[in-house]
């Protein structure tokens, strides 16, 4: 397992022979007796800015651990969405991208705010042409069924319409109402018995960076009581083009967007990680924990991390 110095920042302490220890676990979470599956972020760019590398370690890690499926996290087409069902991104920035063998499961996708730039019905209609390609709605739940008994479940949110900087732009969210979504999401965690809540969006609450320009203070103030009252431990998003790990409240935010373009973050302001490195997310799932770990377009562990039920 590798993870890099820079990318573990923490206290502001090095990394110790305790914390590799602590993280090495999470790495190799791979299990027959885990429920797994692969996040990607912020990708559609025709092949460019590293996709097409992040697509084979992608593939590599898929050969090793048989995901159940693959996450997409938002902005799936750079820079303003799809125009239609037969726009040729659909082939230069998906098919023609993550073509290997590995790859040909389930692509279980959310929206970006790039997403809504373009034709959002045409990604959700694209899931009636493609074995693959799963959007069945702008916000849907899923249910995974853990070794061992128990569930897991996913709830898969729509964010951009809860930025209220979007409105009037050319990131068009009009006619969609985030105190409904927000209502829904309520009342599908509460009725929900799954042993572990996993909640997905494309845009950050909490980041390691926190500040303007990384947290997102319309999510934080609409969702995070949400989260919290109902024992969610874990929620998931790309946006941020970087790798990042913090915990607020009891609630593990990752964010995962790094699937083609990225930047240098610096320094968080945040005990956490925070690094920019192309790449992808893997997590597994049993009764007893969540396992996830930050990996590179090289295949190296660049963080680990377990979260207790």
């Amino acid at each position: 397992m590798t993870i890099s110095r820079r990318g573990f920042l923490g206290t502001g302490a090095e990394l110790t022979a305790a914390s590799l220890l602590a993280a090495a676990p999470a790495a190799h979470a791979g299990t027959a007796d885990a429920f797994r599956f692969l996040s990607i972020g912020d990708w559609g760019r025709d092949g460019a800015h590293h996709q097409r590398n992040v697509a084979q370690a992608m593939a590599d890690r898929a050969a090793a651990d048989s995901p159940r499926f693959i996450l997409s996290l938002g902005d799936n087409f750079y820079e303003s969405g799809v125009k239609s069902v037969n726009d040729p991104q659909w082939k230069t920035s998906f098919e023609d991208v993550y073509d290997q063998a590995s790859l040909q499961r389930p692509w279980k996708v959310i929206l970006g705010n790039h997403d809504y730039r373009g034709n959002v019905p045409a990604q959700i209609e694209y899931s009636k042409r493609s074995k693959r390609w799963q959007l069945p709605a702008r916000y849907y739940t899923h249910t995974e069924t853990l070794p061992g008994g128990g569930e897991a479940e996913m709830f898969f949110l729509d964010t951009s319409p809860f930025i209220r900087k979007y409105v009037g732009t050319v990131t068009d969210i009009s006619g969609q109402d985030p105190h409904a979504q927000r209502a829904w999401l309520d009342d599908a965690l509460g009725r929900s018995a799954a042993r572990w809540k996993i909640v997905v969006g494309h845009h950050p609450l909490y980041t390691a960076l926190g500040g303007p320009g990384h947290d997102q203070p319309d999510l934080i103030a609409a969702l995070e009581p949400v989260l919290r009252r109902h024992g969610v431990k874990l929620y998931i998003n790309g946006h941020d083009h970087s790798m990042q790990y913090v915990e607020m409240g009891g609630v593990s935010y990752v964010t995962n967007g790094v699937g083609s373009e990225i930047y240098d973050p610096g320094t968080p302001s945040r005990a956490g990680f925070c690094l920019g490195a192309h790449g992808f997310l893997t997590t597994s799932v049993t009764r007893e924990a969540i396992a996830f770990a930050f990996i590179d377009m090289d295949g190296k562990t660049r963080f680990a991390k377990s979260i207790s039920a």
